[in-house]
C-alpha cells in the first residue's frame, strides 16, 4: 500500500553510515522532529551525488528548524561507506553531514512506494515527515531529474508555519512573506493587498 499524506509515515529501521561509522537508525529516533527522507537510485552515479552533497552541505539550515535529513538507497552500507571514503574529485561524495541509510532488501523503498522493481533501485522519492510522524509532503521524480534543496527547505518552513499559525501559505511563500487566513474573507484580504 502506498504511503498517504497526513497518515503515519511507514516505520523504517536499517544500517546507515553516520559520521563515517555504521549505525542502526530508525524513524522513532527522530520523534519530535521533522524529517526529510529522500531516496536516490545508486551510489557512484551522476545526479545522485549532486543531491546528496547539496543536502549534506546545507543540513545546518534544516537542523536550525528542528529538521533532520536522511538519504537512502538500495545499496549496502558497505557501498555507502566506500562512496563516502572516496573523494569528490575521484567520483565519491566525501565526508557526509547526514546519515546515508542502506536499504539492500528494498523494503524501505517498497514501503514508501518508490521501488523500481525491474532495476531493483529507488526512484527519487522525497518525503517530509512532521514531528508527530505524519507524512506531510510526497514527491517522486523519475530517475534523471534531481531535487531542489531550496524548495525542500521552503516546504518544511511552510508546513511548520501553518502548523503554528493556522494560516495558509500561497504559492512561492518564503518566511516573512504574507500569508492568508483559510477562509473567503482571508483570501479577499490577501488578494486586495497583492
Amino acid at each position: 500500500m502506498a504511503p498517504e499524506l497526513t497518515k503515519p509515515a511507514p516505520h523504517f529501521e536499517g544500517t546507515a553510515v553516520v559520521n563515517g561509522a555504521f549505525k542502526t537508525i530508525k524513524l522513532t529516533d527522530y520523534a519530535g522532529k521533522y524529517v526529510v527522507l529522500f531516496f536516490y537510485p545508486l551510489d557512484f552515479t551522476f545526479v545522485c551525488p549532486t543531491e546528496i552533497i547539496a543536502f549534506s552541505d546545507r543540513v545546518d539550515e534544516f537542523k536550525r528548524i528542528n529538521c533532520e535529513v536522511i538519504g537512502c538507497s538500495t545499496d549496502s552500507h558497505f557501498s555507502h561507506l566506500a562512496w563516502i571514503n572516496t573523494s569528490r574529485k575521484d567520483g565519491g561524495i566525501g565526508k557526509m553531514n547526514i546519515p546515508v541509510l542502506a536499504d539492500k532488501s528494498g523494503k524501505i523503498s517498497k514501503d514508501y512506494g518508490v521501488y523500481e522493481e525491474k532495476q531493483g533501485i529507488a526512484f527519487r522519492g522525497l518525503f517530509i515527515i512532521d514531528e508527530k510522524g505524519r507524512l506531510r509532503q510526497i514527491t517522486i521524480n523519475d530517475l534523471p531529474v534531481g531535487r531542489s534543496v531550496d524548495e525542500t527547505l521552503r516546504l518544511v518552513q511552510a508546513l511548520q508555519f501553518t502548523d503554528k499559525n493556522g494560516e495558509v501559505c500561497p504559492a512561492g511563500w518564503k518566511p516573512g512573506d504574507k500569508t492568508m487566513k483559510p477562509d473567503v474573507q482571508g483570501s479577499k484580504e490577501y488578494f486586495k493587498n497583492t
